[in-house]
């Protein structure tokens, strides 16, 4: 006989086993404590053009406010869902609505998120709908007075980020986020394949990662930042190249600065939703 599916609980391939584990659901179905996690998040904002980002936009959405890039790594620390290891993280943002038959939303939108590891880049695809893909991801270096992040994908670095000018602020009295307000929200666009049928969706949608409401700064520093993508051919990354070129290729009018953050709370996006 066959095994059923229990009720309320989160499932992903292989479903043979049994409920799966992930961010928001441990061995017994309960949702972590994340009391002991934090992430340094490292970020860099410029002044693009808006005919190049709408480009970039997916069915459903436009330009929100002013055409601001944020590139942001993330290094991830004491994550209870990973029995206190840790991740870290690559990810390129733009401003943006979305505008459905039923849900009209502003958030930052989510063009890409590396990760340098399997596990959350599988549960963030398929329970959250965030475009996420793998490359090495080393945690960040300090030298000479500057914080160096770097990505790369077997061997090619693809691109390097510098932040210079580092000074502590207090983020109560000074806004470090220098895209566009967008409440907090972050917006993403979920994408399957149909097997068999290709080139349509299975699945196509919007989803939502509210604020999180937790969420506290520990430490808050401002500082200029520069970055340099090293444009690759298809043979440096052979199913990644056409996403480095296009970021590569965004028009740069005016770098806006840099900010160094660490951050605290309950990251689990339990709350995540599908927009229609």
């Amino acid at each position: 006989m066959s095994y059923t599916f229990l009720p309320d609980r989160l499932y992903r391939m292989p479903t043979h086993f049994g409920p799966s584990l992930s961010p928001r659901q441990g061995p017994d179905g309960q949702r972590f404590d994340w009391s002991a996690h934090e992430f340094d998040a490292i970020s860099v904002y410029y002044l693009s053009q808006a005919s190049a980002l709408e480009a970039l936009l997916p069915p459903g959405f436009s330009l929100h406010g002013e055409p601001v890039v944020t590139l942001s790594f993330a290094y991830l620390r004491n994550l209870p869902w990973l029995a206190g290891r840790g991740y870290n993280t690559l990810g390129v943002r733009i401003p943006a609505r979305f505008t459905g038959k039923a849900d009209t939303e502003i958030g930052s939108l989510s063009l890409v998120l590396w990760e340098n590891m399997a596990d959350p880049i599988t549960t963030g695809r398929e329970e959250l709908g965030v475009a996420k893909i793998f490359c090495d991801i080393p945690e960040a270096r300090l030298s000479g007075g500057r914080t160096i992040c770097e990505a790369s994908w077997q061997g090619f670095r693809f691109l390097e980020l510098t932040l210079d000018d580092i000074t502590a602020v207090d983020p109560k009295a000074e806004r470090l986020d220098l895209a566009p307000d967008t409440g907090g929200n972050l917006l993403h666009y979920k994408y399957l394949p149909r097997t068999g049928t290709w080139g349509t969706a299975d699945v196509a949608y919007a989803t939502l990662s509210p604020p999180v409401t937790s969420a506290v700064i520990k430490r808050a520093f401002k500082a200029s930042g520069t970055f340099t993508y090293s444009e690759p051919r298809w043979e440096n990354m052979p199913t990644q190249f056409h996403i480095v070129k296009r970021l590569a290729g965004l028009p740069v009018v005016k770098m806006l600065g840099a900010s160094m953050l660490t951050v605290g709370g309950q990251f689990d996006l339990y709350d995540q939703r599908a927009l229609s």
